[in-house]
């Protein structure tokens, strides 16, 4: 099974790596800040919408182009960082039942670049466990 979207948005700047921490009883206790927690909230909103009726059972290939508003058109070199972002949709697709685990992915390719039209385009692919390195 191979489908593909584009999430109508303006991508999320903050990650799943900006976790506050606290000290109890000289413990580091770690919380998703409140601005990490509404960017999870927005993209399960807009996810909800593709979520496959059954759970990818095998090895998955994800390809995300993140495209953030801009006036050129490009690569953008700055932050945040390619694999800070792919964390936070790829909790909440597991969240949402697009897999059982994120471990299921083991191909990914996450591009990131400047475009007047933002949002975020997903392509998710079943594929075969059998390949050679």
């Amino acid at each position: 099974m191979k489908y593909s979207f584009i999430l109508s948005l303006d991508p999320p700047r903050v990650t799943a790596q900006q976790k506050g921490v606290r000290v109890v009883n000289g413990k580091p206790m770690f919380f998703e800040k409140p601005e990490v927690k509404a960017a999870r909230e927005i993209l399960a909103l807009h996810l909800r919408k593709y979520k496959p009726k059954h759970p990818m059972q095998g090895a998955v290939r994800l390809l995300c182009v993140w495209r953030f508003r801009g006036k050129k058109v490009g690569w953008k070199t700055t932050r945040p960082d390619t694999d800070n972002l792919q964390k936070l949709l790829k909790d909440v697709m597991t969240d949402l039942g697009f897999w059982r685990d994120d471990a299921q992915v083991v191909s990914e390719t996450a591009e990131k670049v400047w475009h007047p039209k933002p949002g975020i385009y997903v392509e998710v692919e079943e594929v075969d466990d059998g390949v050679e390195a």
